[in-house]
This record gives C-alpha cells, sequence and structure tokens, in this order.
C-alpha cells in the first residue's frame, strides 16, 4: 500500500472508513470478539530513560519507587494462576540496580512455579536496553529469554517510529529501527510478537501512517505479529502536558485504518485499558477484533490518568461483548481459542 492512499483513508466519513475496516475484521474473524485471561505484572518503576509521557517512572511524577522482588513476582504468577489466569504480561521500566541475570532468574523462577502459564515479556526497548547497558547482542538477550522460559514478546517501546519525534517524547529509548530489528530476530527464531503504536499525543496522522507501513513491511517478511496494538496517549501525570484527549471519532478512525494497512496481521486490539470498556467494545465494529483481556492489576496506563488498576472480571467483559451482539471468545496467547 503506498502512502499518500494509506493517508487518503484518513478523509473518509467515519462509517464508511469502518465499513471497509469491519469487512476485512469480518473476513477474519466474523462476529467473533477475543479476550483472555491474563494478569500484568510490573516487576519495578525505576527506570534510567525519562520518556515525556510516561506517568509510571519513579524518576518522573511518581515519587514512589519500587522492585519487586523474584519470590513476590512468583507468588503473583501462582495466585493468578489458581484464578484461572494463562497468561502472564512481564513487563517493567529500564532499571540498572537489578543487574542481566535478575531477568533470566525471575522469568526461570516463574516457568518453574507454573509451567503451564504462557510467559509475555519483555518489550523491544526492554532488550534494547539491556544489551546496551551489559554489552550484549540483541541475539544474545533474544537466546537467553527464550532459555530461560519466556514464551512471546509484547509490542511495548514502539511508541511513534518518526526519530525526530522519539528523541523529544523518548529520547534515548530505543531507535526505530533497533525496535524493528528485534522483533525480526525474534520471529526469526520461530516466535511470536506484537506490535503497538502511541497515539493522541505529538505526532499527526503522517507520523502514524508511516509507523503502520513499516509494520506492514516488516510482516511481510517475517509473518511474526499476532496482533497490533493502537495505543491511546493518557494525558496526567506526564510532562507532555497535553490536555486534550483525541476525540472518538479520530480514535475510531486510526484503529479501522489500522486495520485496513495492516491487513496482514491477523489481529487488532483494542486495548481496553486506555481506551474504555465502553469505547473498546464500540472499536469492534471499526476493525479491532479483541479487547486484550482481564489484566487483574494494571500500573503503566494507570498511573498517567486510565481507570484501570483494578482489571475487569471475565463476567464483565463476556456480558459487554454479548450485550454488543458479538460472539465472546477466549482465547490463548497465541489465539487459540479456549473451549
Amino acid at each position: 500500500m503506498r502512502f499518500e492512499d494509506a493517508l487518503k483513508l484518513y478523509d473518509l466519513e467515519l462509517f464508511d472508513l469502518g465499513e471497509k475496516a469491519n469487512k476485512i475484521r469480518r473476513e477474519y474473524h466474523g462476529n467473533k470478539v477475543f479476550y483472555n485471561r491474563n494478569r500484568h505484572i510490573n516487576p519495578t518503576n525505576i527506570c534510567a530513560d525519562r520518556c515525556m509521557f510516561c506517568g509510571f517512572s519513579a524518576h518522573r511524577k511518581n515519587p514512589n519507587s519500587y522492585t519487586m522482588s523474584i519470590d513476590e513476582i512468583v507468588q503473583i504468577a501462582v495466585d493468578a494462576k489458581m484464578r484461572g489466569a494463562k497468561e502472564v504480561h512481564i513487563v517493567g521500566a529500564h532499571n540498572r540496580n537489578l543487574g542481566l541475570e535478575w531477568y533470566f532468574d525471575m522469568f526461570r523462577a516463574v516457568k518453574k512455579a507454573v509451567p503451564d502459564i504462557h510467559l509475555k515479556a519483555m518489550t523491544a526497548a526492554e532488550v534494547e536496553f539491556l544489551a546496551r547497558a551489559y554489552k550484549m547482542s540483541f541475539d544474545y538477550i533474544l537466546d537467553m529469554m527464550i532459555e530461560s522460559g519466556v514464551d512471546s514478546m509484547p509490542g511495548g517501546g514502539a511508541e511513534i517510529f518518526n526519530e525526530n519525534l522519539r528523541r523529544k517524547i523518548c529520547g534515548g529509548k530505543v531507535k526505530s529501527a533497533d525496535w524493528l530489528t528485534i522483533h525480526k530476530l525474534w520471529h526469526k527464531r520461530g516466535r511470536k510478537s506484537n506490535a503497538s503504536m502511541l497515539f493522541g499525543h505529538v505526532e499527526n496522522r503522517e507520523h502514524r501512517v508511516d509507523h503502520l507501513l513499516r509494520l506492514r513491511l516488516l510482516q511481510e517478511k517475517t509473518s511474526g505479529f499476532n496482533a497490533f496494538i493502537p495505543l491511546l496517549y493518557q494525558t496526567k501525570n506526564n510532562f507532555l502536558e497535553i490536555d486534550r484527549a483525541l476525540d472518538a471519532e479520530e480514535i475510531l478512525k486510526t484503529i479501522a485504518i489500522s486495520r485496513i494497512v495492516l491487513n496482514n496481521i491477523p489481529h487488532i486490539k483494542a486495548y481496553w485499558v486506555g481506551l474504555t470498556l465502553n469505547l473498546a467494545i464500540v472499536a469492534q465494529e471499526f476493525g479491532a477484533d479483541d479487547v486484550d483481556g482481564t489484566i487483574e492489576r494494571e500500573s503503566i496506563n494507570s498511573a498517567a490518568g486510565a481507570e484501570s488498576a483494578s482489571g475487569v472480571s471475565e463476567k464483565s467483559m463476556r456480558d459487554l461483548i454479548a450485550n454488543a451482539g458479538f460472539v465472546p471468545i477466549e482465547r490463548d496467547s497465541m489465539y487459540n481459542e479456549v473451549l
């Protein structure tokens, strides 16, 4: 798809655009809306980076620093498994104090305690940070992740790929080319990952389209992305100081265009944590087919104003999906349906 053609999609009326996106979505998934039972764990908020949009890091507008012990993390995973979670999603800040082996020891401990749980962990930004901090190659970090039990990678850290904007909002963090390289190397190992885009801050439509087309190109080469997640910027407790959030029309257009441009990525996730549950359900008519999961506890987006700290019950999730006229489908982390 050409850049100009993708950008012109924003000129369409919202419902015309939604109809185009919904056609692709239904060709893939019919009337199904996917969710999973998962637990987010954020082991530390002590971070070497200075991302302007972040309300989570203890070095920014959050004065309450913490680092969990490995035993604490394992106990959270065990408790989540006992409540029915099939995935733990472990991402955190870039903490220089932990040491390289801490991460791999933590993954091994989680897998030893709950061997059948899916371990989704380590954004490409975390991989790049560890490789740079400890003078290791990306290949080494990725191989150690697999050896220690990581099953798949989340899509965080992509933010927006335009490097001029990255210098403004997350200077010092992984560069866009390295983010893409890390996922390419992960896919080369036969592993799946997600992709994301942070939107609604200082970027414009051209930046979003450029971001989507770069992901499309990598997917053409590797077929390694399971899902794309357009992450809505949260306006509170950060240094970008953008008071006005995007309106629902622009959000839904961006989700619909994501479905159209990324027609080679099977799933588009309307991440309810940032969107609210109600808008995430509406987004299922505009190309999305997934709302993420029950989460149980969420710290990163809620620190910036999202109302997601305590997760959502499975019953509430299923009821909302069904009441909107869709079929709720519990999935595992690889999008296999859970019967």
